[in-house]
């Protein structure tokens, strides 16, 4: 493929696809042929790049970048430009919206979101236009039933039975352990509550009252101290990394820490998680999909922490940047696909979700692998249980399918 910068100056888009233009040249001027068509596919992304989630979403759309721009250097698809287009939700639903259609009138074949709580007030609108996600956020609103969205995590809920049988499973007192789950009125809080309440009885544990805790905690004592007087022995937070940060910061002023384990969602463990609690974090535990950045190991692991040193002269240690990562590797493996299926004049969303209903065992380097069908839509089922110790974030369990919570 061509990196000349005149012939990057001449592309033009036409509903979503960019095509070269050839420049007349002079009637009997010798010279170097020059390609006549420089075509590109494009990737629709709507990121949380604003509001309480927002560096999540900056980090996930930059891994997502880094990802597509080493694949085209590479040219992972002969003769053709993956180009990333992203739009801001900042979970608004007008913003959100807006930004879908545009992108559908502009023709774009496939979309990425972390944003799950307006695609799922657009999941009907998604549906019909049949436009195709990809997203990591583990949510049954989007998920459930199998549909034109998916996921390459499994769902929150089902990621916290990881929590649940590792703390379980180490439990040394002749009694059943208590669990508190604490979150907002969402996916990842109560909704995980409820998902996880008939595994929790299952296992032989005790499900106390769900406690609500808004996107942004100020104060975290009130429920802490209700955690407290409940005999919490475990306490799971589906919330973000600022409130988990502000929640563990209260319970270790409170010295909670010590006598109550708490756990929270994947995307929590990382260093900005690790900056905001400090030593009070040793001892909190997460789920995983994925290795993190001590298992360098892993060849995928490897090749983000060189990218990440190549382009941006440090390493991210954020779960999120490997979320992107994997984001940017799926879609372009399915994009090849169907490209190679039906060539890219009659590329659409249902050549595309053709593809990803097919993919088995798509293996990105180690790091995952992932696998669809007509009626599955979690890449993957296999969660590990982290736990920081020594300031670091070491594997503690074994690599184990989750269970099915929704269909």
């Amino acid at each position: 493929m061509s990196k000349n910068p005149e012939m990057k100056r001449a592309l033009v888009t036409l509903g979503g696809i960019v095509v070269a233009v050839s420049l007349p040249l002079a009637a009997c001027a010798p010279g170097p042929a020059l390609p006549v068509e420089q075509k590109a596919v494009e990737i629709a992304c709507i990121a949380t790049l604003t509001g309480p989630t927002a560096t999540s979403g900056q980090i996930n759309t930059m891994a997502m970048q880094d990802y597509i721009d080493l694949f085209n250097e590479r040219e992972g698809i002969p003769e053709v430009t993956v180009k990333l287009l992203w739009a801001d939700s900042g979970l608004e639903i007008a913003r959100f919206a807006s930004a879908y259609r545009r992108f559908v009138q502009r023709g774009v074949p496939i979309y990425y979101s972390d944003d799950t709580i307006n695609m799922w007030k657009l999941r009907p609108e998604i549906e019909k236009n049949e436009t195709p996600f990809l997203t990591w956020v583990g949510a049954s609103t989007v998920l459930v039933p199998p549909g034109w969205i998916f996921g390459f995590n499994p769902m929150f809920s089902e990621t916290f039975t990881a929590v649940l049988d590792y703390f379980n499973d180490n439990w040394k007192e002749d009694r059943p352990p208590r669990v508190l789950f604490a979150g907002g009125e969402n996916f990842l809080g109560r909704g995980a509550a409820d998902e996880c309440a008939p595994y929790v009885e299952q296992i032989g544990m005790e499900m106390l009252p769900f406690e609500m805790v808004p996107f942004v905690v100020l104060d975290a004592t009130p429920m802490l101290l209700r955690a407290r007087e409940t005999g919490a022995d475990l306490v799971i937070l589906g919330n973000t990394v600022p409130a988990t940060g502000a929640i563990l910061n209260d319970a270790d002023r409170l010295g909670l820490t010590q006598t109550i384990q708490f756990a929270g969602a994947e995307f929590t463990l990382g260093q900005t998680l690790v900056d905001m609690v400090g030593p009070a974090l040793e001892g909190y535990i997460a789920p995983r999909t994925t290795p993190l950045y001590d298992d360098s190991d892993v060849p995928g692991i490897q090749m983000i922490i060189d990218a990440q040193i190549e382009r941006h002269g440090k390493v991210e240690r954020q779960p999120e940047y490997i979320n992107g990562w994997l984001g940017g590797a799926v879609m372009c493996e399915v994009l090849s696909r169907a490209i190679d299926d039906v060539g890219l004049e009659e590329l659409d969303g249902v050549a595309v979700k053709r593809e990803y209903e097919s993919l088995k065992d798509f293996d990105v380097d180690g790091i995952i692998k992932v696998t669809y069908g007509p009626e599955r839509r979690r890449g993957t089922l296999m969660v590990s249980t982290y736990m920081v110790q020594g300031g670091e974030m070491v594997r503690v369990s074994d690599w184990r399918e989750v269970p099915i919570l929704a269909r």
